[in-house]
C-alpha cells in the first residue's frame, strides 16, 4: 500500500475536496484505493465512503491509541491510501501537538503534502512554509498542491514555493464544483449534495490535467497491509440506529462489536418498526435536531424504547441517540416535539459550541462501559444543549476544566460526549457481553 496524508495550515483550505478528487482520479487509474480522516470527525469521511463505496476510517490517537491507529492502517490493503488531516498541521489538544495530524504522520511515518489555498500572499507564503517545516523535526512534509488557485497565479507561485525545497505538484483551480455548504457541524451531508458523483468527476479530471498525480504517488510511502481476523459466530444481536437522523459512528466500532461476538441489526428510528429479538441497542450521533418531527411521530418506536430501556436492554447513546431519549427535543424553528422519553429533561438549540473537544470520562462505579476509576478518552462536538444532562460522570479537558454529566448504569451509558469502541480499553466487549447476559437472561 501506497500512503500519504493531506494535511493543510488551517481549516477551510480543501483538502476534503482535493482529498475526494484525488480518491477518484485513482479510482479512474484503476488502482484500488482506501480512505482516512486525522481526528474525531463523522462528515468529511462521508464524502470519502461516497467516491470509494467503501467505509472511510478516522485515525484518532487520542480516542484509539497509538496501538489502535496503527492497526486501524494495517487492516487496508489498497494499492493507496489518502489519510485526510484536521485543522492545522500541528493544531492538536489544547494548544500542543497531541493528537494533531503531525504527531499522527511522525506516529505512522507518513509522508505529507500540504493543500494551500493561496490568499492574498506571495514570496511571504515560502516564508510560512519553511517556518511549518522546520517547527517540528522531522516535519514529514514532502509536497505541496495549491487549490482554489487561478492558473496565472499558479505560474506565479510555483517558483517562489520551490524554493522552499517541497515538491509543486500542481493546483486545482476555482470550479462551482468543488464548493460545498456548510451547517453547524460542518459540511452538510453527502445526501444532500445534488450531482455529487458528477462533481467528484469534474474534480478528478481537474487534477488530471493540473496535478501531477505521478509525482504525488512516488512520493508516497509504502506500507505492508494485513487481513482481518475472521469474525466469530454471534452471540447477540445489536440494534444499531442508521438513517439521516442517526449517522455519526465509527467503522471500527462496528466491526468491533462484531469482533466481540455481535450480530448488527441496523434500523431507523424515524421510519422502521421497532426490531425484534435483539439484545442490545446503540444509537450513535448524528442531526436528530433537524428531524425533531419525523422522530416524533413514529411513536411505535418511541414506546418501543422507552419500554426496551427501563426493562434493561443494554444501551449506548451518545450526543444525538442521548437527544432522541430525552423527553423533548426543540428545532430550530423553536417547535418541542416529544422524544423517546427514557431520561428527564428536554433538549433546545443554543447557537454556539458547547463543551467542544476532546476529554476524559470517569466514573466512580462500575456500569454498562465505564469501570471505576478508568478514564475513558471521548469527544464532544455539539450545538444543542440538554437540561439537564445528567451528573453520573466525571469529565475531565486536558485544560483541566471538570464537570459532571452522562447516565450510566449496568446496562446504560447515554450522554454528549462521543466514544470510539476500538480503541485501547475493551468497550466493544464490556456492551457485548452485557447483551449476552440480557439475552440469557
Amino acid at each position: 500500500m501506497k500512503r500519504v496524508m493531506l494535511s493543510a495550515m488551517h481549516s477551510g483550505s480543501g483538502k476534503t475536496v482535493v482529498t475526494c478528487g484525488l480518491l477518484r482520479a485513482f479510482q479512474n487509474r484503476g488502482l484500488s484505493a482506501a480512505s482516512f480522516k486525522c481526528g474525531p470527525d463523522y462528515i468529511d469521511p462521508m464524502f470519502h465512503r461516497r467516491v470509494l463505496g467503501l467505509p472511510s476510517r478516522n485515525l484518532d490517537l487520542f480516542l484509539q491509541g497509538e496501538t489502535g491507529v496503527g492497526r486501524t492502517l494495517a487492516r487496508q490493503t489498497a494499492q493507496v491510501a489518502l489519510i485526510e488531516g484536521a485543522m492545522g498541521f500541528y493544531d492538536g489538544v489544547n494548544g500542543t501537538h497531541q493528537a494533531s495530524a503531525w504527531q499522527l504522520a511522525d506516529t505512522l511515518d507518513l509522508p505529507v503534502v500540504l493543500i494551500l489555498r493561496p490568499k492574498g500572499v506571495s514570496l511571504t507564503l515560502a516564508a510560512q512554509l519553511q517556518g511549518v517545516r522546520a517547527f517540528r523535526s522531522p516535519s514529514h512534509l514532502v509536497g505541496v498542491l495549491l487549490t482554489d488557485c487561478k492558473p496565472m497565479l499558479y505560474v506565479h507561485l510555483r517558483p517562489i514555493l520551490a524554493q522552499t525545497g517541497l515538491k509543486v505538484l500542481g493546483y486545482l483551480p476555482p470550479m462551482a464544483e468543488a464548493e460545498f455548504e456548510s451547517r453547524h457541524l460542518g459540511l452538510v451531508t453527502p445526501d444532500e449534495v445534488a450531482d455529487l458523483q458528477r462533481r467528484f468527476d469534474a474534480i478528478a479530471a481537474q487534477l488530471e490535467r493540473t496535478a501531477d498525480l505521478d509525482r504525488l504517488l512516488s512520493l508516497a510511502a509504502e506500507g505492508q497491509g494485513e487481513e482481518l481476523p475472521p469474525k466469530p459466530a454471534p452471540r447477540c444481536t445489536i440494534a444499531v440506529a442508521r438513517d439521516e437522523a442517526f449517522c455519526f459512528r465509527y467503522p471500527d466500532s462496528l466491526e468491533a462489536l462484531e469482533t466481540a461476538g455481535a450480530e448488527l441489526c441496523f434500523f431507523s428510528p424515524m421510519k422502521d418498526e421497532p426490531p425484534a429479538g435483539v439484545h442490545g441497542l446503540y444509537l450513535c450521533g448524528g442531526y436528530p435536531e433537524l428531524y425533531g418531527k419525523a422522530l416524533s411521530e413514529n411513536n411505535a418506536m418511541r414506546t418501543w424504547i422507552r419500554q426496551a430501556v427501563a426493562d434493561g436492554l443494554p444501551t449506548v447513546a451518545e450526543c444525538g441517540g442521548f437527544l432522541y431519549l430525552l423527553q423533548t427535543m426543540e428545532d430550530r424553528d423553536g417547535n418541542t416535539w416529544p422524544m423517546a422519553g427514557v431520561l428527564p429533561g428536554g433538549s433546545h438549540p443554543t447557537g454556539s459550541l458547547q463543551r467542544f473537544g476532546y476529554l476524559y470520562l470517569s466514573g466512580e462505579n462500575d456500569s454498562l462501559l465505564f469501570r471505576a476509576g478508568e478514564p475513558v478518552p471521548a469527544h464532544e462536538f455539539h450545538y444543542w444543549e440538554a437540561q439537564p444532562f445528567g451528573a453520573d460522570l466525571r469529565a475531565e479537558k486536558p485544560s483541566g476544566r471538570t464537570w459532571r454529566c452522562g447516565y450510566t448504569s449496568s446496562t446504560l451509558y447515554a450522554g454528549f460526549p462521543h466514544l470510539h469502541l476500538d480503541g485501547e480499553l475493551p468497550l466493544a466487549r464490556r456492551f457485548v457481553e452485557a447483551a449476552v447476559r440480557y439475552k440469557e437472561g
